[in-house]
């Protein structure tokens, strides 16, 4: 009986092995392997050498593509694409001003992220896709020492939650023994603390500054700016100002000097925002000694359409902070810049003008541009020298 088990045995495994061999050599196999499309090789997106960059997807079902992104100049709702007869669908824009771009491809009205790019980044609601036009000395990747960013979570005890916020620390940090001055870097709405690093760059421009010499090493702290859900279309509370204030002052503030060899002595921490990001350190500038405002000021401070301002209310809530001799004496330096094609251009000159009539010393630049992070990343690499002198 062991013998015929043993020779049945032997017989089964001969089968198997000769059909897996005529399977994987026979034309049965092709059956399995995935068919191949345009979308094998395609390169998106491709810069260049005229600054021009073009987009492509594959969507050879799709009615109509358009491209679609938050600083791209005259590209309005988006810029149509035209398919080509293998389904891809393309389009070239520009040449661009150097620097970094978030787009996304709306296909048939959806909104998808470039499948051949795994270069991304984040905002509050939704992830863009990436592109980075070279050709900007201050933020292109050169060849000095780097700083290492890193991805923070901790717990936020004002709002019972785990948060995240990103962290700069310089090049020689890791090996060093020294107390480096803080800066923290707040976003504006929409973002989030991925926000200044991907499409702001903010890391590329602090190592390039200090291997220039022309910025002190500091550890740069980008946290959170939204305690909560944020969509367009929806304002900004009071009560979700307040809560950020709250997390800053009692969790992330603390964190940093806690977890991080830096600085407690306010003549060592500097604080900057954009947009919602400025009015939250306009909030909070009484802890240091180095603000700055980008595109941004005391909101509602020109009026809203009932014709009411919310310049006397923020005076006489903040008429301490205003009339405080050695607040003004320890602020090194308060520093607001505005594109002159800015929808918050009046907030910021009517901000300006209500802090100097209260005797502060205001450093005010009105450039070209508007509200976009082509101007955001030029107001840190021209802000950023400035600090800790």
């Amino acid at each position: 009986m062991t013998e015929i088990y043993l020779c049945r045995v032997r017989m089964l495994i001969r089968t198997l092995l000769t059909f897996l061999f005529v399977f994987s050599s026979g034309s049965g196999a092709q059956d399995f392997r995935p068919m191949s499309t345009p979308n094998d090789t395609l390169v998106s997106p491709k810069v260049l050498s005229n600054n021009r960059v073009q987009f492509r997807i594959y969507a050879p079902n799709a009615q109509a593509v358009l491209l679609t992104g938050s600083d791209i100049p005259n590209i309005g709702q988006g810029a149509e694409m035209t398919k080509q007869d293998n389904g891809v669908w393309k389009v070239t824009l520009g040449p661009l001003e150097p620097g970094a771009y978030r787009y996304l491809f709306k296909v048939d009205g959806l909104s998808v992220v470039d499948p051949r790019s795994s270069s991304v980044s984040e905002s509050n609601d939704n992830v863009w896709s990436l592109v980075y036009v070279p050709g900007a000395d201050f933020m292109d990747t050169k060849d000095v020492p780097h700083g290492a960013i890193a991805e923070v979570t901790y717990y936020s005890t004002a709002l019972q939650r785990f948060r995240r916020m990103h962290v700069y620390t310089p090049p020689g940090y890791e090996t060093s023994k020294i107390k480096y001055p803080t800066f923290y870097l707040l976003h504006g709405a929409f973002d989030c603390d991925d926000s200044w690093t991907s499409v702001g760059r903010a890391g590329f421009i602090l190592d390039n500054l200090i291997a220039e010499k022309k910025a002190k090493r500091m550890v740069v702290v980008m946290p959170a700016g939204h305690t909560g859900s944020f969509r367009r279309g929806q304002p900004i509370g009071e009560s979700r100002t307040d809560e950020f204030i709250q997390d800053f002052l009692n969790d992330i503030m603390p964190y940093v000097e806690n977890h991080y060899r830096v600085s407690t002595e306010k003549k060592y921490r500097a604080l900057a925002g954009l947009s919602m990001g400025g009015a939250q350190t306009i909030n909070m500038a009484e802890n240091f000694a180095y603000v700055g405002v980008f595109s941004s000021g005391i909101f509602g401070i020109t009026g809203s359409s009932s014709g009411e301002t919310s310049a006397p209310a923020w005076e006489e809530q903040h008429g301490a902070m205003l009339e405080n001799p050695k607040l003004k004496e320890e602020l090194k330096l308060l520093w607001f810049a505005t594109g002159k094609d800015d929808f918050l251009i009046e907030t910021s000159r009517a901000t300006v003008n209500l802090l100097r009539k209260h005797g502060f010393d205001v450093a005010y630049n009105e450039t070209t541009g508007g509200h976009t992070w082509i101007n955001w990343r030029n107001y840190l690499q021209e802000f950023a020298p400035l600090l800790f002198r």
